[in-house]
């Protein structure tokens, strides 16, 4: 205990970051599989499928060749690392994984850090110590720093973009500097283009202060980042540039009310559930109480959030770039009102209260961490894949999910082959699909997978009788336990057990 205690007082940021690469290497080592659709489907795969020279690589290929909506910087990359790997003959999916959340691990450790210093720049080294420790340990963030969600991977860039403005405040630099800054910024944007409202409002809070030649050459920088990087990879793909970033403003504009949905307030009751109540509440109204003093921080978040608030569309993952920097300016604003609090009316019952709810925080966040660190995400769907992979040249793959409107779609990057697969569900049934199989004169479907456990019997029987075949059972691949909690905290997260038959007639 002296040791630590010894390096905790001594160098508070290296023990910061020592805490927050082990929780985050045991999510690298345990929390395989993908949080949602969006961090799998449009990242993984089409990097696959393009190093697999696939022609149906893109996202929403069956619509055609056409753009999609979806920024391809961040894709890109793990083109060019899927392509690597290939050479260096690393080939498993799951080894290939492994090294993905290895280096998004590695990456997330620039929003510990840097949150340790600029709450260290902005507060004292003590409120730079506890926001230090929530970035670290907060029970969602290892399990969300290893995921390929672009909602959490912009995140560094703001980082290192309001470091360097904030670290070199009261000093003079050169264009290229802040011009630079703004670069750094801009691939934010290309990652998350919804970030483009933060760095407005990074840009706005200067111009507010009267930084108007700084403000000037980061926004001169951003627009830069944005042209080079959207404009030039579009125009290789498309032969057009900003192609993605038109049709993704024009889907969401049309299909805005096709998603998850909800009130104004509905990312608020979020926020303050994520952080943990009454902690939460503490950090979001230290957060608005210090709003003028930390305009730069305050501003571009606070854009952020009433934009998110008043469109329709509130998945849930939208919101998270901000709550680190919620988490910081949170502390340090609460950490001012109480120590102003205690100078004015210095009551130790008021004291000792805050401390009990503090410590019934960290038990609650400690219980959690683990629990969620070392979770496997979807965990029926990615095995089940990797179970057929012992399959050499599999035709075909019949999803079978009556009980529902339509089955979750397979995570193909995980068979090591571009399986095609039909739908078995409510909205398609099994009798159209004999019409299909009818047409195409075909028995190429080798397997069934059946998800859920309802009516298990009576599907695995009607769908024998409609298929006239005989079917082998090979294995039942049971979904995590996250995975049934949310299930049955929400049965629209539908990551059930998977039941695999291969046809044998």
């Amino acid at each position: 205990m002296r040791f630590f205690k010894k390096y905790w007082e001594e160098k508070p940021l290296l023990f910061i970051l020592i805490l927050a690469g082990i929780v985050r290497l045991l999510a690298v080592v345990f929390s395989k599989g993908f949080g949602m659709q969006d961090d799998h489907f449009l990242v993984i795969e089409p990097a696959q499928m393009l190093v697999d020279s696939c022609s149906d690589w893109l996202p929403g290929y069956s619509y055609g060749n056409m753009p999609t909506g979806h920024s391809w910087f961040y894709l890109g990359l793990h083109y060019l690392l899927f392509l690597f790997l290939k050479f260096v003959n690393i080939t498993d999916p799951q080894e290939k994984m492994f090294i993905v959340r290895l280096l998004h691990a590695l990456f997330s450790l620039i929003i510990v850090s840097l949150g340790f210093k600029i709450t260290q720049k902005l507060s004292d080294l003590k409120t730079a110590k506890q926001v230090g420790l929530l970035l670290a340990l907060f029970w969602f963030m290892p399990f969300l720093s290893v995921r390929n969600l672009v909602e959490v991977v912009c995140i560094p860039f703001l980082f290192i973009g309001i470091w360097e403005i904030i670290k070199e405040q009261n000093k003079n630099k050169s264009i290229c500097y802040y011009i630079i800054i703004g670069f750094i910024l801009g691939l934010s944007i290309s990652v998350r283009y919804q970030l483009a409202l933060f760095v407005v409002g990074i840009i706005l809070a200067m111009l507010i202060h009267k930084e108007w030649k700084k403000s000037i050459y980061i926004a001169f920088g951003s627009i830069l980042s944005f042209i080079l990087i959207q404009g030039i990879i579009d125009y290789y793909i498309w032969r057009h540039p900003f192609v993605e970033f038109t049709e993704y403003v024009r889907y969401n504009l049309i299909h805005k009310y096709d998603y998850l949905s909800g009130p104004w307030y509905s990312y608020i009751l979020l926020i303050l559930g994520l952080l943990i109540p009454p902690v939460s509440i503490f950090l979001f109204f230290g957060f608005f109480r210090i709003w003028k003093k930390y305009l730069l921080i305050f501003l571009p978040c606070f854009i952020f959030l009433v934009f998110h608030s008043y469109f329709p569309n509130k998945q849930e993952r939208f919101i998270l770039p901000i709550i680190p920097f919620i988490i910081m300016l949170g502390v340090i604003g609460w950490n001012e009102f109480v120590e102003k609090s205690i100078s004015q009316s210095p009551d130790k019952k008021n004291k000792s209260i805050l401390r009990y709810l503090w410590i019934l925080f960290w038990i609650i966040n400690l219980a959690l961490l683990p629990v969620i660190s070392t979770t496997y995400s979807k965990k029926s769907r990615v095995e089940a894949m990797v179970y057929l992979s012992k399959y050499k040249n599999i035709e075909y793959l019949l999803l079978e999910d009556s009980n529902n409107g339509s089955a979750k779609m397979p995570p193909r990057y995980y068979i090591k082959q571009w399986v095609k697969y039909y739908d078995v569900s409510k909205k398609s049934p099994v009798d159209d699909f004999i019409i299909k199989k009818n047409k195409q004169c075909s028995n190429a479907h080798r397997f069934i997978l059946f998800f859920g456990e309802e009516n298990i019997k009576k599907r695995i029987k009607n769908t024998k009788n409609a298929l006239s075949l005989d079917l082998k059972f090979e294995t039942k691949i049971k979904s995590g336990f996250i995975d049934r909690v949310m299930h049955k905290l929400n049965p629209n997260n539908r990551n059930q057990t998977v039941f695999i038959y291969r046809i044998v007639s």
